[in-house]
């Protein structure tokens, strides 16, 4: 199978950002594991079927990628998984400080565990799930923000055409 990372995140929804990010993993690693938190404190959009259905599709052509869902600590995720690679996504300055907090006690818990921080392109620089449901709730266009699944299912669940 070769070296693994594992791609952790909410993903309510994934969005094209994401996506890079993963599909550049790709470049470095062998296969990437996107690890969807069931996180029962985090009032998410969709369900966590929901979010994975959205994944597997928007990452249907690619035999590289994994989807699972975990609940608990990420490094007890990560180590189950025989691999020692977090890589997270970041956009701005202000993402920094929260991953760098993150990845500092992921090492405490477990010093084997190693964080990629990876930044977005530039394309993706404004964008993250948060905006994107906002801009749906309005009836915004997000068409090529997303998957195609992620703008039919924000359509579904906002109630437009």
């Amino acid at each position: 199978m070769g070296k693994m990372a594992i791609y952790p995140g909410s993903f309510d929804p994934i969005t094209n950002g994401h996506i890079s990010i993963l599909r550049r993993t790709l470049t470095i690693f062998d296969s990437v594991t996107v690890a969807v938190a069931e996180n029962l404190t985090k009032n998410t959009l969709f369900s966590l079927e929901e979010r994975i259905e959205m994944i597997r599709e928007s990452v249907k052509k690619d035999r590289k990628v994994y989807i699972e869902s975990f609940r608990g600590l990420l490094v007890d995720y990560v180590e189950s998984k025989n691999t020692n690679v977090i890589i997270r996504g970041m956009r701005a300055l202000s993402d920094f400080e929260y991953e760098f907090q993150m990845s500092l006690m992921n090492r405490k818990l477990n010093k084997n565990i190693q964080t990629i921080f990876m930044m977005t392109d530039y394309k993706w620089f404004y964008t993250s799930s948060t905006i994107i449901k906002e801009a749906s709730s309005y009836g915004g266009t997000i068409r090529g923000l997303v998957p195609e699944i992620v703008c039919q299912k924000l359509k579904e669940r906002f109630g437009y055409q």
